[in-house]
């Protein structure tokens, strides 16, 4: 599944083609949604926005599409009109005059007024996102040492949404090393200085691979400079899918173990309990 760097790059290029723009047409494939297509015809499309791993698409008028991709929605973008060649199904269709955004696979789609949103029953449920620039690490540290999490093993907590939304299994395992931290530690088990290096880990890491993953030549490239990214080098793996390599700070072969049913790499010395 998609983690929270890859939809905000997501919702970066949609934004990009249609926010601002009228909509000329409209397609839903589920009928309760279908009968609410044409009300959108004419309403420009205010803004495309993640929230950890979920979409937000907002209207003129007050209303917001809510998309999931879960395992295998996936959104593109096209002229308007066009409909590339797929065996996937489209979900949604949304296009201005010249461009348009197309969502295949996905079956998570609801249309809700924008100004309850909060309450949608996924949205409620979620914490910060990960990637939201006003996120500070004292907040994110404030939240480790909670009643809510402060009892819970790392290696389950960072896969929460409803502690940081956006995290996930790559990003699990790079933040761990990152902040040099036993993966089934406890935020209670931590001193001070885990606390704070964990905290800045949460949120250096995600916003890292929001900027630069993929990205082949740093010098010149365009980032986000309010997510205060070091812009030093592009995202790459540190530990996450390297099982049986040497670690890069200890020379040290990583491992590798399912935890909450997903891969977990880690480094045994340089984390060692």
């Amino acid at each position: 599944m998609p983690e929270g760097p890859e939809i905000r790059r997501a919702a970066d290029q949609l934004a990009r083609a249609v926010v601002g723009k009228v909509l000329e047409n409209v397609w839903f494939a589920f009928p309760e949604l279908a009968l609410q297509a044409a009300g959108l015809v004419g309403r420009r499309v205010l803004a495309i926005e993640p929230h950890g791993k979920a979409l937000l698409t907002h209207f003129e008028g007050g209303q917001s599409l809510y998309s999931h991709n879960q395992l295998y929605g996936v959104w593109k973008v096209t002229r308007a009109g066009d409909r590339p060649q797929t065996t996937r199904s489209l979900r949604v269709a949304l296009e201005t005059r010249s461009k348009g955004i197309l969502l295949y696979s996905a079956s998570d789609i609801e249309l809700w007024p924008t100004q309850r949103l909060s309450e949608h029953p996924f949205l409620a449920k979620l914490g910060p996102d990960v990637l939201d620039a006003r996120l500070q690490p004292m907040q994110v540290a404030e939240r480790l040492l909670g009643s809510r999490f402060r009892g819970r093993a790392l290696s389950a907590l960072l896969l929460d949404q409803s502690f940081l939304a956006g995290m996930g299994n790559y990003l699990r395992s790079e933040v761990l090393f990152e902040a040099v931290v036993a993966p089934d530690l406890r935020p209670r088990d931590l001193s001070t200085e885990q606390i704070e290096a964990l905290a800045d880990a949460l949120l250096a890491v995600p916003r890292r691979s929001y900027a630069t993953r993929g990205v082949a030549r740093r010098r010149g490239a365009r980032l986000r400079p309010d997510l205060q990214v070091d812009h030093g080098e592009r995202f790459r793996f540190r530990v996450f899918d390297r099982a049986g390599e040497p670690c890069e700070a200890c020379g040290s072969l990583l491992e590798r173990s399912d935890a909450g049913g997903r891969r977990l790499y880690w480094c045994p010395r340089c984390q060692a309990c």
